[in-house]
């Protein structure tokens, strides 16, 4: 399977797709205008919001999958609570609200909920003693391990045709586009 642009293209009318019209009320795609003007209606930014959208949508159902297999009183929000804590170690609560994008009291509820899980914990932070950070208790780091094992090997049975080389330019060209939306 090539990653080329090509795998993308001429699949505007497949179900779902999005199509563009000109503004006209005929359906053709115009020239002029602004969207036209700034690439928008270029099929290749037409592909990727297509694709997007639909990786987007099978991420959050995945989402709430796996944190039922963390626990099952898991909230799928808070899946990506547990795998930030898990690659970055302590944080405090005020750097993982702005990291998910939630606010003091979402997060004051989502840890209070894994707490009582028994899948984090609070311990003072050794650079401020007034600060706490939170971490994965060992059944948290436990649980979130097995998880993620299961995804990867999830990804690589249906990769499995895939080249390796491949695998990492697909990782290569998500990890420039997160990194392109933080700056943003």
């Amino acid at each position: 399977m090539a990653l080329s642009g090509g795998n993308f293209q001429n699949r505007e009318n497949e179900a779902g797709a999005d199509v563009h019209g000109s503004g006209n009320g005929d359906g053709r795609r115009g020239a002029a205008g602004p969207a036209a003007a700034n690439g928008l209606e270029q099929p290749e930014f037409l592909a990727l919001e297509r694709e997007l959208t639909v990786l987007l949508r099978r991420a959050r159902a995945n989402q709430g999958e796996m944190a039922r297999e963390v626990h099952p009183d898991l909230e799928s929000s808070a899946y990506g609570l547990l795998v930030r804590l898990d690659e970055c170690g302590g944080q405090r609560a005020t750097e993982l609200a702005a990291y998910i994008g939630v606010g003091k009291a979402t997060m004051s509820r989502q840890l209070r909920a894994l707490e009582e899980l028994g899948l984090v914990a609070r311990e003072p932070d050794p650079a401020d003693g007034r600060a706490w950070l939170i971490t994965l208790t060992e059944e948290g780091h436990e649980r979130v391990r097995r998880v993620r094992e299961a995804r990867r090997a999830r990804y690589a049975g249906r990769l499995a045709d895939w080249d390796p080389a491949e695998v990492a330019e697909l990782a290569r060209l998500l990890h420039e586009l997160n990194r392109g939306m933080e700056q943003r």
